[in-house]
């Protein structure tokens, strides 16, 4: 699905938006990326090393990264279907204060242009798939 950005609220000051997801991908900027991915509105970690492509197989140490910038809100793409990651990962955000909403892939991409476009502190974490 190709995402279309509102003219009139824009992501003009957003150096990275999610211009279309679709089965194996996502686009940033409108470069596809076949692998997960973290997307910060200036901040690109591609691919996301992580130690599984799998929500229930993550760890904590995966999202190290995200818990050292502190974002305000983590959105979490779980792939095609939702699928919650284990409880330990969302704890640690909790103790952190940073918000930490799970999804499908799909929703994420649409959630963080949004969140993005308001000047949010927003990250998108997504597997593909």
């Amino acid at each position: 699905m190709k995402l279309q950005l509102d003219s009139a609220v824009g992501l003009g000051s957003v150096a990275n938006a999610i211009t279309a997801h679709g089965q194996g991908f996502v686009a940033v900027n409108g470069s596809n990326i076949g692998n997960p991915v973290i997307v910060l509105p200036d901040r690109l970690f591609n691919p996301w090393s992580i130690t599984a492509t799998s929500a229930p197989l993550l760890t904590a140490a995966d999202f190290a990264v995200l818990l050292e910038l502190k974002p305000e809100l983590v959105v979490f793409g779980s792939g095609s279907k939702f699928c919650f990651p284990a409880r330990e990962i969302m704890t640690k955000f909790a103790q952190a204060g940073i918000g930490f909403e799970v999804m499908d892939t799909p929703a994420a991409c649409r959630t963080y242009n949004v969140l993005a476009s308001e000047g949010r502190g927003v990250a998108a974490a997504l597997l593909i798939g």
